[in-house]
């Protein structure tokens, strides 16, 4: 692996980390605002990302840099604690819990957005030529506004990701969960039960990872066309 790509890595860990810390202690908070502390007892409702990672060591240090090595991006996972008593006593709040992550993902990819077309308006980035996953805006001259590019391509391209596969309604996804805010206490609770099978759960992972690709690539058009209105991309 050469420094081109030892430095991409770099930029891709920093930018996966800040999403992942940013989703869970989103939901830590959340939760601690809904009445359950346990995710803050366990000091999680913090930006800093070093209790995250004590917490998925796995998830957060040992697969992203391995799925890099292998793959060229960056996967993993991280989780915050609940008692779930508190999830079948208030299942709403908890439904709010969960939309918590994926929430912080949009607020991150609006941010990447912004900042992507205030960095064109000040004149150094400019559309790409062809769009990639981690090229979304690029560098108008070379220099330090090469890394700003990347940094901001792989933050919006990435919350994107995240927001849309965190919420689709399979558990153990967050989207799952938030359902209970369309049905009555009781429903949820009931839904939750049901839902919280670990073989519901692996059969729901299977699921969204065979349809994604269906629903991300004309999702990310879509944000493309926005972002860079009058430009086509395909």
């Amino acid at each position: 692996m050469n420094s081109e790509l030892l430095t991409l890595g770099l930029v891709w860990y920093v930018v996966f980390l800040l999403s992942l810390t940013c989703h869970e202690a989103s939901h830590a908070l959340a939760a601690k605002l809904g009445g359950d502390l346990t995710a803050f007892h366990e000091g999680q409702v913090t930006l800093n990302p070093i209790p995250h990672m004590r917490r998925e060591p796995f998830g957060t240090i040992l697969v992203p840099i391995i799925s890099y090595a292998l793959g060229g991006w960056m996967i993993g996972w991280g989780s915050a604690p609940y008692d779930p008593a508190w999830r079948l006593r208030y299942p709403h709040r908890a439904a709010w819990m969960a939309l918590a992550g994926p929430a912080a993902n949009v607020v991150l990819f609006v941010i990447a957005a912004v900042a992507i077309r205030s960095g064109m308006a000040a004149g150094i980035l400019s559309p790409p030529v062809s769009v990639r996953f981690a090229h979304v805006a690029a560098a108008s001259a070379a220099g330090w506004t090469e890394g700003l590019a990347t940094f901001l391509s792989i933050l919006f391209s990435l919350n994107l990701l995240l927001a849309a596969f965190n919420l689709l309604p399979f558990p153990p996804l967050d989207g799952n969960s938030a359902i209970g805010l369309l049905m009555s206490a009781d429903a949820a609770r009931r839904f939750a039960a049901l839902t919280r099978n670990p073989s519901f759960a692996g059969l729901g992972l299977l699921v969204c990872w065979y349809i994604f690709g269906y629903i991300f690539r004309p999702l990310f058009a879509a944000a493309l066309s926005i972002l860079y209105s009058g430009i086509s991309y395909r």
